[in-house]
């Protein structure tokens, strides 16, 4: 008895050995040694565990990250992607391109650093491309912006330098661009009439130059915020009618902001920190729930209709008269948690002193052409003063 069970043991082994090996053969030998060199080439940072399974004795398509198709390895998710996992160190191995069946590549965030390699051109089907937050570094490979089917790039928070590679503007199918947070300068490339995109992500960058008048109209998020970029933007956003978020802040712009913007159903409106001027106008109800326009030049009466935003700075400018009496029973009924008004010419606000505002709302007042009617708690930034000079509200227009 203990014979047989003996044997039949070792044939049960043997069973899975066979199994085994013809698992691991029916992996292609180009993708099976790819892999290989990418174990080779990243390491697990301390605290994380992706590569413990990576063992080649195995099936390589039942790895951690691995999805393989037939005999090919069709999408590849490099890194724990749970949070708070420490993520990878390393470098991306040269022969990644080896993978010619690539659909999808990511990276979750970590320390990987070196160039990106630009033998990704020979994965024809990469269609999304995922490497932010690592250390990435050098310029964008213009062979990768030229991929075909690509739809999705975000090679956010890297170091990245150099130009943005013109045929990424010009990529008719791509959906999705972060490039933001790395080193990239020059101006933005033209798009194409054909481009469909509909996220385009490049603050914190350092480019400059105007935004194109070619901007898609198809884009629904749209930041391009701490740049040097400059010009007007009166004709291009009127054109953006399905935009829900935008950000321009903290560049070089000037002119008028056309009255459209603030009636689209945009979340969040940062324009703050240019140079812009004029009077504000606007073209039908305010529909945008947070807008900042601090620290810009605009000038003139505020008008009532901005009242509907909940979250208001228009700090830092150039506003002139009374505050609309529509802000002071929004205030009071608790609808607006902030209105900053501070450091502009403001003459007066409607509103009793003995007024209650709700401790859910933030009002500043301060240094306008007037004593603050209400005392709150203004930011640290608005300094210790409560009234402007009166020269300085002589040589306004008020």
């Amino acid at each position: 008895m203990a014979t047989a069970t003996a044997i039949a043991a070792a044939l049960l082994l043997l069973h899975l050995l066979l199994f085994h090996a013809q698992t691991v053969a029916i992996l292609s030998p180009n993708d099976y040694l790819t892999l290989q060199s990418i174990r080779k080439s990243l390491a697990d940072l301390p605290g994380s565990s992706f590569f413990v399974s990576w063992d080649f004795t195995t099936d390589p398509c039942s790895f951690p990250g691995v999805l393989c198709r037939a005999d090919r390895v069709v999408a590849l998710a490099l890194g724990d992607p749970r949070a708070g996992s420490p993520g990878l160190s390393g470098r991306l191995p040269s022969d990644i391109g080896r993978l010619s069946a690539l659909s999808e590549l990511s990276l979750v965030p970590g320390r990987v650093s070196g160039p990106i390699p630009s033998s990704l051109s020979l994965c024809p089907s990469l269609r999304f491309l995922a490497l932010s937050r690592n250390l990435l570094s050098g310029p964008i490979p213009p062979s990768v912006a030229s991929l075909s089917n690509l739809r999705v790039l975000d090679l956010g928070s890297n170091f990245l330098s150099g130009p943005i590679p013109a045929p990424l503007t010009r990529h008719p199918y791509l959906s999705t661009l972060i490039l933001s947070r790395n080193s990239l300068s020059g101006p933005i490339p033209a798009f194409t009439p054909k481009s469909q995109l509909l996220r385009l992500d490049l603050q914190r960058n350092r480019l400059s130059g105007r935004v194109p008048d070619s901007l898609p109209t198809s884009i629904v998020y749209l930041s391009l915020g701490s740049n040097q970029l400059s010009g007007r933007i009166d004709s291009i956003l009127p054109r953006l009618r399905h935009l829900t978020f935008l950000d321009l802040s903290s560049n070089l712009f000037s002119g008028p902001i056309p009255g459209s913007v603030f009636a689209l159903p945009i979340s969040t409106l940062r324009l703050q920190r240019n140079s812009f001027s004029g009077t504000l106008r606007t073209a039908g109800a305010v529909r945008v729930p947070y807008i900042d326009l601090s620290f810009n030049r605009l000038g003139g009466r505020i008008p009532a209709s901005f009242a509907a935003a909940k979250w208001l700075y228009l700090d830092y400018n150039r506003f002139t008269g009374d505050v609309p009496e529509r802000f002071v029973e929004r205030v009071v009924e608790g609808e607006m948690r902030v209105l900053y008004l501070q450091h502009n010419y403001l003459t007066g606000m409607p509103i009793s002193p003995a007024t209650q505002i709700p401790s859910i709302t933030s009002v500043c007042l301060q240094y306008n052409c007037m004593l603050p009617p209400v005392q709150t708690a203004c930011p640290a930034r608005a300094g210790q003063q409560r009234t402007r000079p009166v020269e300085q509200c002589k040589r306004v227009k008020l």
